[in-house]
């Protein structure tokens, strides 16, 4: 664990390319924390399967990834269909090669009362949070296998660590994919592969910005009164940048001793 988030808040500079040759297919790689992942991973060298359900920023993505020197393909794809992450990670090898790296970050949220959760709401955010990333490791774990190579990253949530009121479809999704992250890493260590998972707090993101405004809504706050009540229990009073998770992210990724991790990215909201 890094219970003060610390991780986050060192820069970590990549001195060599740790990635050359490999191959890493990131899931909501268009926007915020996918996308700075991505262009971490692209600095280290790696190609970039790029999955997201808006073309433009997709593509505008994989653009930022070649101006600094690797291949990248754009993938648009809805993760909740359930073919899609077979087809997403296929795709992405017969285009860049095997998957040696995959960053389980796409995710959906959605809050309100559990007595007015819809029934479609929870099988949404299980589809993309939860089930979505199972299939993505189910197809690529196969060649990590074979290669004795691999290094799997899911981008959960404090929330996948503690009850969250008013959010308990979102809560229970990120509570599954800290389980499969470490029923996987309870496989797969012996065969060279490893599997982690961040767990983030508030975030400068959309998903933030689209939160803060179900606030004001909700509750006829100001912006900044809703920002002020979602921070209040964060020691560093601020939310975390894209960039500070995405720095969190390639140390876990590039130290093939860290394995069956929740790394808290969450300026020590969480102190466990």
């Amino acid at each position: 664990m890094d219970p003060g988030g610390l991780l986050a808040l060192v820069p970590f500079p990549v001195s060599e390319r740790i990635f050359e040759g490999r191959v890493a297919l990131v899931s909501g790689g268009g926007r915020g924390i996918g996308r700075a992942i991505a262009l971490e991973l692209a600095r280290a060298g790696a190609a970039l399967a790029l999955v997201a359900r808006t073309r433009a920023e997709v593509e505008e993505a994989a653009a930022a990834v070649r101006a600094l020197g690797p291949r990248a393909l754009p993938v648009v794809a809805d993760l909740s269909e359930r073919g899609a992450p077979a087809a997403v990670a296929g795709e992405a090898a017969g285009a860049l090669g095997p998957v040696d790296l995959l960053v389980n970050n796409a995710g959906l949220d959605a809050s309100g009362p559990l007595e007015r959760t819809p029934a479609a709401t929870w099988d949404r955010l299980l589809a993309v949070n939860a089930t979505a990333p199972f299939l993505l490791v189910q197809a690529c774990l196969p060649s990590m296998y074979a290669r004795g190579f691999g290094r799997i990253l899911n981008v959960a949530s404090v929330a996948g660590l503690t009850g969250l009121k008013y959010g308990a479809a979102y809560s229970a999704s990120k509570h599954a994919l800290v389980g499969l992250t470490r029923s996987v890493a309870a496989e797969c260590g012996r065969k060279g592969v490893t599997c982690n998972a961040l767990c983030p707090s508030w975030t400068e993101s959309r998903m933030m910005e689209e939160a803060l405004l179900a606030i004001v809504r909700a509750t006829g706050r100001t912006l900044e009164e809703a920002r002020a009540a979602v921070l209040r229990h964060n020691p560093l009073g601020r939310a975390a940048t894209p960039e500070e998770v995405a720095r969190a992210a390639l140390a876990v990724l590039g130290n093939a001793a860290i394995h069956g991790q929740c790394i808290q990215v969450d300026g020590g909201e969480l102190m466990a």
